[in-house]
């Protein structure tokens, strides 16, 4: 598994045989950096569910002000502490070992907002839903914030979570990837 794109393209990260992590495809997180081209420089991203942390170094090379990384697994969080380390990226990171459902509130309590929110979960177990509603009034998305989903092509999905709104969808086999705003 490399780095698509920006000042860490083709670098190797780090991954785990472990099952419960599943690495977004390299051809589906270059799409997805291609189609936020304009958007990342600068932002304050936001990976949920983070795993290997893949989505949130691809936003860090290619020019994210910061990223905070989150998953519950104390070995994807370790995974994502190393392959940062690794490019020389810690200094624009935080990672937290949370439930990325306690994160939401967390961050909330705290102020935090993102401009980019990646919510990339286990397929078929209704969190990336779940994620949406907690996400739907929450003041950790900027006003004209982005928050993407990627699921698996036969989830449903609605058209509307409160005040989010589906604005693009895009498939790349077997992915989804749902991208929602204020609306």
């Amino acid at each position: 598994m490399r780095v698509t794109g920006g000042v860490k393209r083709g670098e190797r990260l780090l991954d785990l045989e472990d099952r419960r992590i599943r690495p977004m495809r390299a051809a589906v997180r270059s799409a997805l950096f291609n189609i936020l081209r304009e958007l990342v420089a600068g932002s304050r991203f936001l990976d949920l569910f983070a795993g290997t942390g893949s989505v949130g170094i691809e936003a860090l090379s290619r020019g994210a002000e910061e990223c905070t990384f989150v998953d519950h697994l104390p070995e994807a969080a370790r995974l994502i502490k190393m392959n940062l380390a690794k490019l020389g990226l810690t200094s624009r990171a935080k990672v937290y070992q949370l439930d990325a459902l306690e994160a939401i509130a967390r961050f909330e309590r705290r102020g935090k907002g993102f401009d980019l929110i990646f919510i990339g979960p286990p397929y078929g177990q209704g969190l990336a839903a779940e994620a949406l509603e907690r996400l739907d009034g929450s003041s950790i998305v900027a006003l004209d914030g982005l928050v993407i989903t990627e699921v698996f092509k036969k989830e449903e999905f609605r058209e509307r979570y409160g005040e989010l709104l589906l604005v693009d969808k895009r498939r790349y086999g077997d992915n989804l990837l749902l991208f929602f705003k204020h609306g």
